[in-house]
């Protein structure tokens, strides 16, 4: 052999065996890599690094692309998470916000922290829920709502305004946007961004039990009202300011109008009556930008709410453009059928985007049991993929807005401001302007301080909790519930020698 075939030879050896030793590397470095669904979750598991720079984590950029990025990295499991809002009362094991990754958590009319119901304790007990949501793979924080509709009402020491009746007797859309401020300030001092408030029902029938949280019997009326009070409680639009909370307007559709004014009742009409009476204070939150709608336990001619994709999808969302997302009243889509998967399927194939769910693992009906109906509804083919794409966007969508994510904690200069002078002289004014004389015989007012005999007569004359309504510290209201004033004490002090 002479030289030169042996160069070659020695050439093609060395090329053979770097050739092998290349071959081995990739089949290891094959064998490694993992399927691009994991790469995915490994680049989300590195996000609270500095190796990968996740879109959704990047307040810069556009919205839509942060919540396709952070769409496309999460499971169906996270995804359907995203949908839950649990009750308080129900979650006994806090672990379970982590491990199913609620998107939201509530306090019902009679869901409270342990101990003392005072603003810190509050505080705390959300700032918990929130810690519990963020240890979650891709650190999603949660949404906690409460019903805070005439102010923030399940808080004791916090600013108590009148009712929606009352409010709408004002006529002063400013005063509403006001009241709702304070409100607004004092949630988010317990460290709650999400108040289920406005009412915008058009009370058609008083006999309706809850007459008191609607502004009123016009169209018009409840139109400016729901708009003044969306812009109190999220600003002019809905940011990550501190002040701003997210609004829900309620009870979609035709609450007010059920037949004897039964609660949860039928609303009979026709779609010409129901766009003319119950629809416009609709249009108009949504023109105001209202975040969230909560759907009606009532039906309309005989259809519940919670099932009538006309009116939730076709009506609300394209029709209207609602670009927030539906939320379900409290264990509502129970009322569709006997059968709870088939209430899970129709609620969410109708456009139902969160459920809010009062039951924990062991109940029926429970949190536990609609993720995994959920979960086999989509793998049957029978809630398909794109809902619950949407669903989720939506909800993403209003975390992003909200500033959730670059600052899921709360201001907490805003704790000392609850219950201030400067909130209760808004709340001073509210009362003044809603109170409408309907007889003053003899003048009999305003009441004379040398009076030597007045009778007040009533069991509410005395009770604090009647003359605030229902939602006030307990659901229906009664009794010492907070700090204030009856009207049996004003009228001694200010009558009584």
């Amino acid at each position: 052999m002479n030289h030169k075939s042996s160069l070659k030879s020695v050439h093609a050896s060395g090329y053979c065996c770097a050739m092998l030793r290349l071959l081995l590397l990739f089949s290891i470095a094959f064998l490694l890599v993992p399927a691009a669904s994991d790469l995915r979750a490994q680049e989300a598991d590195l996000i609270t690094t500095n190796t990968v720079i996740a879109t959704y984590l990047n307040p810069n950029a556009p919205l839509d692309a942060r919540v396709s990025d952070l769409l496309s990295l999460m499971t169906l499991d996270e995804k359907i998470g995203q949908m839950v809002q649990a009750d308080l009362g129900c979650v006994t094991n806090r672990q379970d916000i982590e491990t199913y990754g609620f998107g939201s958590m509530l306090s019902g009319g009679d869901s409270k922290p342990p101990g003392e119901n005072n603003p810190l304790n509050w505080l705390n007990l959300v700032n918990d829920m929130q810690s519990w949501a963020l240890k979650t793979r891709l650190h999603i924080p949660l949404i906690y709502g409460i019903d805070a509709v005439h102010g923030h009402n399940d808080v004791v020491g916090t600013t108590i305004f009148p009712h929606h009746i009352g409010m709408g007797a004002t006529h002063d859309p400013q005063l509403v946007e006001a009241a709702e401020r304070v409100t607004a300030l004092e949630v988010a001092g317990t460290g709650i961004r999400w108040a289920f408030a406005p009412c915008i029902a058009v009370v058609q029938d008083e006999r309706w039990g809850r007459t008191y949280e609607s502004y009123g019997q016009d169209p018009d009326l409840v139109s400016q009202m729901g708009v003044a009070s969306i812009k109190g409680f999220q600003g002019d639009e809905l940011s990550g300011q501190p002040y701003s909370i997210l609004a829900c307007a309620k009870h979609y559709i035709g609450d007010g109008g059920t037949q004897d004014g039964q609660d949860q009742g039928n609303a009979v009409c026709d779609e010409a009556t129901l766009r003319k009476l119950y629809l416009p204070p609709y249009r108009a939150a949504i023109d105001a930008g209202v975040g969230s709608i909560m759907v009606s336990y009532s039906s309309w001619n005989g259809l519940k709410m919670h099932a009538n994709k006309y009116l939730l999808t076709d009506v609300l969302k394209k029709e209207l453009g609602f670009k927030g997302f539906l939320i379900s009243d409290y264990a509502a889509i129970d009322q569709i059928s006997p059968d709870y998967r088939m209430d899970v399927e129709t609620s969410i194939n109708s456009g139902l985007d969160m459920i809010m769910i009062p039951f924990g693992p062991g109940r029926t009906n429970s949190y536990v049991e609609f993720i995994n109906d959920l979960k086999s509804l989509v793998a049957d083919g029978e809630v398909p993929q794109s809902r619950i794409d949407d669903a989720v966007s939506r909800i993403l969508r209003v975390k992003f807005q909200m500033g959730l994510f670059e600052n899921p904690w709360p201001d907490t200069s805003l704790t000392a401001q609850i219950g201030s002078a400067d909130h209760r002289q808004v709340a001073r004014k509210c009362v003044q302007e809603s109170l409408v004389l309907l007889k003053n015989k003899h003048h009999a007012l305003p009441l004379s301080k040398t009076c030597k005999h007045l009778a007040v007569v009533g069991q509410g004359a005395d009770d604090l909790g009647m003359q605030c309504g229902g939602w006030t510290i307990s659901w229906q209201g009664s009794g010492e519930v907070t700090r204030g004033t009856t009207i049996l004490q004003a009228i001694r002090d200010i009558v009584s020698p």
